[in-house]
């Protein structure tokens, strides 16, 4: 008998260790970007269910995964490969909508991304490089009117800046310059009646500022002289 009580000892002790007891995340515990199962020291092997479904590999997300709402409608669904997300990326709303997608690489947005309101309407959409955004954006309302029209380098942006308002009105206009505001900028209420106008120099405010309100009457705030972008007089 005792041979056999070794056994099943051994046995006993190696399920225990199989990557099929953690049938969730929540059986796994993560340290320094490895998951492991809890109570041991070895890098998980092997695929989880629940909420979020794939498979580990050394205690890294590899392959095809996939995350669920609580009432089992997908949420997510892409690629990791050696623990970051890789290729094209989905996501949907807990109503089925489609949420975004876009492409990764090596965990970074690389390539075409677009968002999505609930409603099914265009939220933004444009290109990333090395997870930043690169070139013309253009976003949308929920209403679906025009939001804004902006053109990136490495996240920062530059050139022409447009901003309209839920009702088309054109709500703001610049340019920007590594990430600054530059030159000419000028504002318009929702009603069309003239917010602002002024100048920017590196960011900061510059020259004769001039402010109104919806009413067309001044705004203080707004009108005045600026240097480097603090007020100096009125």
């Amino acid at each position: 008998m005792k041979p056999i009580n070794t056994l099943l000892t051994i046995l006993f002790i190696s399920l225990l260790s199989s990557h099929s007891w953690a049938e969730t995340m929540d059986d796994l515990v993560e340290r320094n970007g490895i998951y492991y199962q809890k109570f041991t020291d070895v890098p998980y092997n092997g695929k989880v269910t629940g909420e979020q479904q794939g498979s580990f590999k050394n205690g890294k997300r590899v392959g095809i995964w996939g995350g669920y709402y609580k009432n089992g409608q997908l949420e997510s669904k892409g690629n990791f490969k050696n623990g970051k997300q890789e290729g094209a990326w989905i996501s949907y709303q807990e109503g089925g909508q489609l949420r975004l997608k876009g492409n990764y690489k090596n965990g970074k947005l690389e390539g075409a991304y677009a968002s999505y309101y609930l409603n099914g309407q265009l939220e933004e959409k444009g290109n990333s490089k090395n997870g930043r955004k690169e070139g013309n954006w253009v976003s949308y309302h929920e209403n679906g009117q025009l939001r804004a029209k902006e053109n990136y380098k490495n996240s920062k942006l530059k050139g022409i800046w447009v901003f309209y308002h839920e009702n088309g009105q054109l709500k703001q206009k610049g340019s920007w310059k590594n990430g600054n505001q530059e030159g000419a900028w000028v504002g318009y209420h929702k009603n069309g009646q003239l917010w602002y106008r002024g100048d920017y120099n590196n960011g900061g405010k510059e020259g004769a500022w001039f402010g109104y309100k919806q009413d067309g009457t001044v705004w203080e705030g707004f009108t005045g002289t600026f240097k480097g972008g603090a007020k100096i007089s009125d």
